[in-house]
């Protein structure tokens, strides 16, 4: 069954449960032109959270209708382990950190 319909769950990296939320779809801004979707992370029993914020799909930049969302586990497990190497400390306290997705998923 595909997940890609799904707007949040819980993973497991690195032997942790994250919950996951999309927080923002793709959307069109005056200022900034498309921005791409948000996501929100948490490690269950933590703190400090994490925000990805993805770029705009291609197609919207391309003038093209905007497609299905394509969020599932791989691409948020994927962000996970990119914002942990990024220095995200889930144990810590603060505001939740922002890492910027770029073009190729890193």
């Amino acid at each position: 069954m595909s997940n890609s319909h799904r707007y949040s769950g819980t993973v497991e990296v690195g032997g942790q449960q994250y919950e996951w939320e999309l927080r923002n779809e793709p959307q069109w801004s005056e200022f900034e032109g498309w921005k791409g979707m948000t996501i929100a992370l948490l490690q269950k029993n933590t703190q400090r959270g994490a925000l990805l914020e993805f770029p705009p799909p291609k197609r919207l930049l391309k003038g093209l209708q905007r497609g299905r969302l394509q969020i599932g586990d791989a691409i948020v497990s994927r962000g996970i382990q990119a914002a942990l190497n990024a220095g995200w400390e889930p144990a810590s306290r603060g505001k939740p950190m922002v890492f910027t997705v770029d073009a190729d998923g890193n």
